[in-house]
């Protein structure tokens, strides 16, 4: 099936990048479990070296450009593998405007590793209507939602006012997945994932992935994923092919816990704040109480296992200021609002009835 049919993006999800294998018939994309490539003549092969070109990769790809809305897809071994060779097509003294509030990984890899090679870094408030870009920003980053505070950002004006200045327009999308939106049909000009996240689903993965329809893009892309090598391999290409095929019919459900278990949270006298964007299967919290309370809370559950990632089938839970946002230094963490009892779920796919008993459960604990 061609990637660009236009089709729903369940029926993609399942047949975009792939076809029977002539061989056998298979009806998986096999893991082509290779190096390298018989050619019937020097340098005159599409297949040559599996760092440049493996089926497996190639479909997965494939599949996940389609269900983007993107004319090229490029795999990696790690989302912060993408963002890095991302990141890499731009020159000492380029500016990059980011959003404030962003993985911790991402905000690492920004301030400690980039910036020491002359990119040049604001972060600001993405999802306020004021924003400006100001000229000579070669590149706008945005989450949307964004974690761990699962702000939202309206991506179309925030994509006007980059083209406008001449800057590049990346969305990390791995939160809302292209279930819920695909930056790329109202301007975005590149979009990541963590693939290890709701594309895989079934955290037995690590991977990203770059979509884009620009071609000179993707073209400085692919000599990167080429010539860095941050590729994955064939059999990760192959799991995280396997849990796309189920992505739509996950997201339901990630997203009727998470919509269910947010209602509950704000009926709670002993929490602060819920914060749900109202899709996907992300809810961040408040805790009335001290660190230790919060400490108390997520040690306590049995359901929701205590783990930094998320999107997996199964439901986790975290402390991001002393896990996955522990790169951000304290004093930005209090000015975003990422506060020491912010708990942060990834609403899995149990029964709903199972999740909050193992939820009251923690409330009790962190009582005391």
């Amino acid at each position: 099936m061609s990637k660009d049919l236009k089709t729903g993006i369940s029926t993609r999800a399942i047949h975009a990048g792939q076809s029977a294998e002539p061989v056998t018939g298979a009806v998986m994309t096999p893991v082509f479990q290779t190096s390298t490539y018989a050619q019937p003549h020097p340098g005159a092969w599409a297949w040559e070296y599996s760092r440049t070109h493996n089926p497996t990769r190639t479909a997965v790809q494939d599949c996940i450009a389609s269900l983007e809305g993107g004319k090229h897809g490029l795999c990696f071994s790690s989302g912060m593998a993408a963002i890095d060779t991302l990141l890499r097509t731009l020159n000492p003294g380029d500016r990059v405007l980011c959003g404030d509030d962003v993985y911790g990984g991402t905000y690492r890899l920004f301030t400690k590793v980039l910036a020491r090679f002359g990119l040049l870094f604001d972060f600001v408030e993405m999802s306020s209507p004021d924003l400006v870009v100001p000229a000579g920003t070669a590149l706008v980053w945005c989450e949307s939602p964004t974690n761990p505070l699962l702000k939202t950002t309206d991506l179309a004006a925030v994509a006007a006012k980059a083209r406008a200045v001449g800057a590049r327009f990346v969305v990390d999308n791995t939160f809302s997945t292209p279930v819920y939106q695909r930056p790329l049909e109202i301007g975005a000009t590149a979009v990541v994932h963590s693939t290890t996240k709701y594309l895989n689903g079934h955290s037995d993965v690590i991977g990203g992935v770059i979509v884009t329809s620009d071609d000179a893009l993707a073209e400085q892309l692919a000599f990167l994923q080429n010539g860095v090598g941050a590729v994955p391999g064939p059999w990760d290409s192959f799991l995280t092919l396997r849990g796309l095929k189920t992505l739509a019919v996950r997201m339901e459900r990630h997203t009727a816990n998470a919509t269910a278990i947010a209602a509950w949270l704000r009926a709670r006298d002993d929490v602060a704040t819920v914060r749900y964007p109202g899709f996907s299967g992300m809810v961040s919290f408040d805790l009335q109480g001290d660190l230790d309370a919060a400490v108390r809370f997520v040690k306590a559950t049995r359901v929701f296992t205590l783990a930094e990632s998320l999107g997996g089938v199964e439901s986790l839970i975290e402390l991001p200021a002393i896990m996955t946002h522990a790169s951000v230094p304290p004093d930005i963490r209090a000015q975003l609002g990422i506060a020491d009892g912010l708990i942060r779920l990834s609403c899995g796919i149990e029964d709903l009835a199972d999740l909050k008993a193992d939820l009251e459960i923690a409330f009790t604990a962190a009582a005391g």
